[in-house]
């Protein structure tokens, strides 16, 4: 064949590849188009009318209002802080305003209250349908450290108003849902109300250091006595009003699942000497290679691998274009978007394990060759990963034999529970939100911290983590940093949030669809 034959082949051979590679994009486009109308329909599908119940209704007035926000302010005022050492005198001291704020919960004979590991509560509230297995509501009273040097507007346990808003430790971490939850049952007891289900409430002491006093104590008991949960709420995700970039309207995410943990120290040990003789490389140098190839080398983009997918899939309907059309396609677009996402911090923990070097240690005085070296290394890891396929990637990164690795502490990332039209706790969250909020968009989330909650996951496969606190943009810093607050009427809406969801979980089962049971 001559030259120009094989020319004229190979042309051919191009177009025709360029066609069918045309075609092949022109079929992903067409499927990605349909799905997207597909998922803008799918989202407007409602459940069937819910079974009727007898039902009171929360209106405040003037004055009760004051008396719930004045009892909450006397919450963040007691210093229940959680660190090295817990501050077992304003344990106490919360525990006595906790018997004087509510006193018909802790006086009724319907409630049975016990102190768990000397300062966590434990509240049981039986149903008059005792086949109906129990829930499980959750909250801790600890917070973590605040002082006002660190700049705060206002003391951090002043509970000061500012401008409608609340300030204080534990406005939002998480002494608002355990006045919220308590104060509701107070006005349920008050209105004579006796529930259908039977629930618990557990109030920790000690969640802020992990919880192995007082959550880990109230799953023994409640192991002891056989229990089992139909679900268990906690602390976790929020409502974000403006948060999310292209989101049309707020979206309330219901926290599914917890990345897991880890915390690794890395040390190196190296011949001592005098700083007038160093030798080429010293244990803080070699440390420090490692640490920086750590955080040159991050962990893999696993966007749309864990329960992430969920919350944009089901937010996709409310994206402009074209981040509808990315969202509502996250087959095909999952890649591009993982790239996007990795560039800011706050979105970047939702796809992958992330890998922070908290503390580095060495050297005894400034002309003493340090003997060791050590660094603290955190990683929150992402659900498609495992505790020990991490240590296997830190390992072949760091690819030093001379640093020593030593896993200090760390657990895989937590079970995924389900949030279809068949999931009872996820409903229930679910309708107590677009109740009082139906402009709020409902999704499944994934949480980067951890809660209590994930203790109980031998009592009840299906956790959620959500209280309905509004988190407008740079209200997630207030978590653990300064300035925490929370607005007066967010608080007040908190109560009226519990003391619905307790009567809505006063239902048998769920009602069936319109439609055949789908999943976005």
């Amino acid at each position: 064949m001559t030259d120009r034959g094989t020319r004229c082949n190979a042309l051919r051979f191009l177009k025709l590849l360029a066609f069918a590679l045309s075609f092949i994009v022109l079929v992903l486009l067409a499927v990605a188009s349909v799905r997207t109308l597909t998922l803008d329909v799918n989202a407007g599908l409602e459940l069937a009318h819910w079974e009727e119940t007898k039902r009171f209704s929360l209106e405040m007035g003037q004055q009760q209002r004051e008396q719930v926000l004045e009892t909450f302010k006397e919450a963040i005022r007691i210093p229940t802080v959680s660190a090295k050492e817990l501050n077992f005198t304003a344990l106490l001291e919360f525990s006595r305003l906790l018997r004087k704020a509510f006193p018909t919960v802790f006086t009724s004979r319907l409630v049975h209250h016990e102190v768990i590991a000397n300062y966590s509560h434990l509240l049981w509230v039986p149903g008059s349908q005792p086949a109906w297995p129990p829930y499980m509501l959750l909250a801790h009273i600890d917070v973590v450290p605040a002082s006002q040097s660190d700049g705060w507007d206002a003391p951090p346990f002043s509970a000061q108003e500012m401008d409608g808003f609340i300030y204080g430790r534990g406005a939002i971490d998480n002494k608002h849902s355990v006045m919220g939850i308590l104060q509701a049952l107070e006005y349920l007891l008050m209105k004579g109300y006796a529930p259908r289900r039977g629930f618990y409430i557990g109030l920790g002491h000690d969640e802020e250091v992990g919880g192995q006093a007082g959550a880990v104590s109230m799953v023994q008991a409640l192991k002891r006595r056989g229990v089992q949960l139909s679900f268990v709420l906690d602390e976790g995700l929020a409502v974000l009003d403006g948060v999310i970039g292209g989101l049309e309207g707020p979206a309330a995410l219901i926290g599914i699942s917890e990345k897991g943990q880890a915390t690794v120290k890395l040390s190196v040990t190296t011949a001592p000497g005098h700083s007038s003789m160093p030798p080429r490389e010293s244990s803080i140098g070699i440390l420090a290679a490692a640490v920086k190839r750590l955080e040159d080398n991050p962990m893999p983009r696993l966007f749309a691998h864990g329960p992430e997918r969920g919350t944009f899939e089901h937010l996709a309907h409310k994206f402009n274009f074209p981040l509808k059309f990315l969202m509502s396609n996250l087959w095909l677009f999952s890649p591009l978007l993982g790239r996007v996402m990795e560039r800011k911090p706050e979105t970047n923990a939702f796809i992958r394990t992330t890998t922070a070097v908290t503390m580095f240690n060495s050297g005894v005085k400034e002309n003493v060759l340090p003997l060791y070296a050590e660094a603290y290394v955190n990683l929150r890891i992402h659900s498609a990963q495992s505790l020990q396929e991490v240590q296997d990637l830190i390992h072949a990164t760091v690819g030093d034999e001379r640093v020593k690795m030593e896993l200090v502490d760390g657990f895989d990332p937590l079970p995924v529970s389900s949030y279809d039209e068949t999931s009872f706790g996820f409903q229930i969250i679910k309708k107590t939100v677009l109740d009082m909020h139906p402009e709020v968009t409902v999704a499944p989330g994934i949480c980067i911290g951890n809660t209590d909650s994930r203790h109980f996951k031998d009592l009840t496969d299906a956790t959620y983590r959500f209280a309905p606190t509004w988190i407008r943009p740079g209200d997630a810093q207030r978590f653990h940093g300064i300035n925490e607050r929370i607005s007066k009427k967010n608080y007040e809406d908190l109560v009226v949030f519990y003391f619905n969801l307790i009567q809505n979980c006063d239902i048998r089962n769920l009602p069936q669809p319109h439609s055949a049971a789908h999943e976005l």
